[in-house]
């Protein structure tokens, strides 16, 4: 088991050696003229700007809350002594992850635009292999972060015996997805308003009201939107899938050091499993990376096809791979959790192609969509909504069946009490399946911002019109998989945070035992909380549906879900109000902006956005943080279950049709503005813009930061577990 263990930190070596060849070999390509090169500049330097006022407030939240874990840690006794330091090292990972792909991402759009005048196939292959780097950086600092707490908690962790050391290592690594969580949160909340205060601004006044080209060098706000698509798009997906992928490891390895308990083997091997799973898919996720590659003339369709080659290889070949994986660790259910493992995998494919069919404009909704145009903007919009809506449907019917047989594969589909434990493990290790090849598919992801900003600079630039309509291929592409990625961070957060459910319940038991409590089981037995099983805890606090606490805690979970996205659409608004008012200003004031003779204050537009995502963020997210404690500590274990379930389950659907809707929006003004219905600059257009306007938001803003609210949720309260049993 030592051996097979160090193929973890080898996988995350590997990884990160193949992101450093993907920049190194994007940084030796020709970044274009000087023009292209001075509006790079712009949006990198933004980019970093505020990304550097994000990371200080952010430390500053981070540093109370570690004073905090510590005092509770080393002056009350309610936690592990480790645990305030594995949460700042998930904090400061998640945001490496995060800056080294937006690092990347402002290098690489100049770049693309650039190679994209010679042949589009050149373009996708900068574009594709930069997003990469993201990618592999998020999988390869995931995987040294957990190895690196697996080897110094091995080591300075003792216990009674060893199974009882192994729950105690694998509880304590799951408190550093908190950190990561946090981190998420700020980067994904941040980056949403700033990226939307700009996007609408430009949009309303640039589009609708002047009626220029998006990204036009005329429009005051192109620079900060184009800063916005790194510090949103690229930045804070890193930092959220980060967080996804450690939290769906770090829960499959602590329930199985549950589920075997006082069988060290079984748990040895249940704890390795998924870290050898994360481990191979990242090797196969660079096989599929070298598999991305299309010819000049390709339709949207082709280059659809060229990414789906990558990532279904992949997908293929971790799902051979697992079924060798359990059988060389010696499960005797070796092939039926390989099942639930391709449950996930089969899940998440699915979800990411009803997504597809959903919000590219190769399909009958999106075309439905940009049709709803012809009548104006407000059937536009409630087409929009209607979409988004439907759209949830087979993505839950999706994930609730996965659910069954990941559970059911791993118990023999013995749905009893007495197999819980082993049936949660398998649901869990469906998620880590499922974000195996994370490499890839958040590639796929973090291109379209890529792709985006090439077109910016391609339309700035004053570039051969062609090299536009190239990068708008592209960009529409983007859209597509950035919506796919989307519904893969959403579907494997709805299987984490029920793992992280049973975690919950394990930390508490953990809470019991550190104050020597003892808990009635459902025989009416006392027994000691350690040797305690997860319906004797649920026995013990009365965590049922007839609970009125349980209840009280559904609803105040699934309010959460709705409170945070008004909070986050809201202040969308209030800074995007802001910037409208400035760009009209520049437009009355500085004389021949709209004629190109004179340049626009791109920094005044730039520091707009940048305070008003300081200012906005803080509330929504530390919301996030505060609501479970205070829940745990007025309603007990049973409100913070509840509170969970509520926050999962509103909060699952929510998220996929804030997406949704907002893809679909997004490609419906641009299959207008290929030549439908009038085209650019038509009252289509214009409708479908407002659409657009309406979906940023949506699809940027409150949609992707719903998945990171319900496992930071469940994070926090994993975290104050020990808090909460004192109070109760």
């Amino acid at each position: 088991m030592n051996t097979l263990f160090y193929m973890v930190p080898l996988a995350s070596l590997i990884a990160l050696f193949f992101a450093w060849l993907f920049y190194a070999q994007m940084k030796k390509t020709d970044e274009g003229t000087p023009t292209m090169k001075e509006i790079a500049k712009y949006v990198r330097d933004g980019a970093m700007a505020y990304l550097k006022q994000q990371y200080k407030v952010v430390t500053i939240v981070f540093i109370i809350l570690a004073v905090i874990f510590a005092i509770m840690a080393y002056g009350f006794n309610l936690q592990n002594s480790w645990v305030p330091f594995a949460f700042l090292t998930g904090g400061l990972f998640s945001g490496l992850a995060g800056f080294i792909g937006m690092r990347t991402a402002t290098y690489a759009s100049a770049r693309t635009a650039n190679a994209v005048g010679k042949s589009l196939n050149s373009g996708l292959k900068i574009a594709f292999r930069s997003g990469a780097v993201m990618g592999l950086t998020v999988v390869g600092l995931g995987l040294l972060d957990i190895s690196i707490w697996w080897l110094i908690l091995n080591g300075f962790v003792h216990e009674a015996s060893e199974s009882q050391k192994l729950i105690v290592i694998t509880t304590t690594m799951l408190t550093f997805g908190m950190g990561a969580s946090t981190q998420a949160l700020f980067a994904r909340v941040g980056g949403g308003i700033y990226t939307k205060c700009a996007d609408v601004g430009a949009d309303i006044v640039g589009k609708v009201e002047a009626d220029i080209p998006e990204d036009d060098p005329r429009n005051p706000a192109t620079i900060a939107d184009n800063v916005g698509d790194n510090v949103g798009d690229v930045a804070g997906m890193g930092a959220d899938l980060y967080e996804s992928y450690c939290g769906s490891i770090l829960a499959t390895m602590a329930l199985g050091a549950s589920a075997w308990f006082g069988d060290v083997e079984m748990q040895t091997k249940a704890i390795m499993a998924p870290m050898m799973i994360a481990s191979l898919g990242v090797v196969l996720s660079i096989l599929g990376i070298y598999c991305v590659r299309t010819k000049d003339g390709a339709s949207l369709g082709d280059l659809l096809k060229s990414l789906s080659r990558g990532t279904n290889l992949s997908a293929v070949l971790i799902a051979v791979a697992t079924f060798g994986i359990f059988r060389l660790l010696g499960f005797s259910n070796w092939w039926q959790l390989s099942l639930s493992v391709l449950s996930g995998l089969v899940a998440g494919v699915i979800i990411g192609k009803i997504t597809e069919y959903y919000t590219s404009h190769s399909f009958k909704p999106t075309r439905k969509l940009a049709e709803s145009s012809q009548t104006g903007s407000a059937t536009v919009i409630i087409s929009g909504i209607g979409l988004g809506m439907i759209s949830t449907a087979i993505p839950v019917v999706t994930i609730c069946i996965a659910i069954l047989l990941s559970f059911g594969f791993a118990t023999g589909f013995d749905f009893s009490q007495a197999t819980l434990s082993q049936g949660l493990y398998g649901i869990s290790i469906a998620a880590v399946g499922m974000l195996s090849t994370l490499g890839i598919t958040l590639a796929t992801d973090a291109y379209g911002p890529i792709a985006d900003n090439a077109g910016g600079n391609a339309q700035m630039s004053e570039l051969d019109p062609e090299v536009r309509e190239r990068t708008d291929i592209l960009d529409s592409l983007g859209n597509t998989t950035a919506a796919t990625g989307k519904g893969f961070a959403i579907g494997s957060a709805a299987l984490t945070a029920l793992a992280l459910l049973a975690s919950y319940i394990e930390e508490i038991k953990i809470g019991l035992h550190r104050i020597g409590e003892q808990v009635t089981s459902v025989g009416g037995q006392m027994i000691d909380a350690t040797n305690a099983s997860i319906p004797d805890i649920v026995s013990f606090y009365e965590i049922n549906l007839m609970n009125p606490i349980v209840l009280t805690g559904i609803f105040v979970g699934a309010m959460m879900a709705f409170l945070f996205c008004g909070m986050t659409m809201n202040a969308v608004g209030r800074a995007a109000e802001k910037m409208v008012v400035e760009v009209r200003r520049q437009f009355k004031a500085i004389a021949g902006i709209l004629e190109g003779k004179a340049r626009p204050d791109y920094k005044n537009c730039v520091m707009i956005s940048t305070r008003a995502a300081q200012q906005e963020m803080i509330l929504p997210s530390m919301l996030a943080i505060i609501v479970p404690i205070i829940v745990g500590v007025i309603l007990g274990p049973a409100g913070v279950i509840g509170l969970l379930a509520g926050a999962l389950g509103a909060g699952f659907v929510l998220a996929i049709f804030l997406a949704n809707s907002g893809g679909a929006w997004d490609n419906a003004k641009k299959y207008v503005e290929e030549g439908n219905y009038g085209g650019k600059g038509s009252e289509c257009h214009k409708a479908t813009v407002v659409g657009d306007t309406v979906g940023d938001p949506f699809k940027d803003t409150s949609g992707p930061s719903l998945n990171i609210l319900i496992k930071l949720m469940s994070m926090v309260s994993i975290v104050m577990a020990g808090l909460t049993v004192v109070m109760h």
